[in-house]
């Protein structure tokens, strides 16, 4: 994904948060992904919640790629805080721009705003901003 500005969405079908996120994200993927976002959706909602990711995709017609993370890659980025939804901004570099933990209406503002940012000024010219 290098040279993509990529949001790594760490979530789980069952909390809420993370289903109120998910719209948002669908949004951004649809109307930055020409400009070269890539949101991509790691599942850590446990084994039984492997067999809801289908239906949880098809809910939301999730256009980006799904996976389940292995433990140590969970670790590496939520050893500090476990909370559910966290998002992590890479810029095209891939270097960390911002983490977030949990989602509201500030969290939602946020996250486009730095994606936004990391694109470049066309993203922020095609958004009218």
């Amino acid at each position: 994904y290098k040279g993509k500005v990529v949001v790594l969405d760490f979530y789980a079908t069952w909390c809420e948060p993370c289903r109120a996120e998910t719209p948002h994200l669908v949004k951004m993927q649809q109307q930055y992904g020409a400009q070269g976002l890539q949101v991509i959706g790691l599942n850590v909602g446990g084994e039984d919640d492997r067999a809801q990711v289908p239906k949880f995709a098809k809910e939301f017609g999730i256009p980006y790629p799904l996976g389940f993370p292995e433990d140590e890659f969970v670790d590496q980025y939520l050893s500090d805080n476990q909370n559910i939804p966290q998002s992590f901004v890479f810029d095209r570099n891939g270097t960390l721009v911002k983490r977030f933990v949990g989602y509201d209406g500030e969290v939602e503002r946020e996250i486009e705003r730095v994606v936004q940012a990391s694109l470049g000024s066309a993203a922020l010219k095609d958004a009218g901003r």
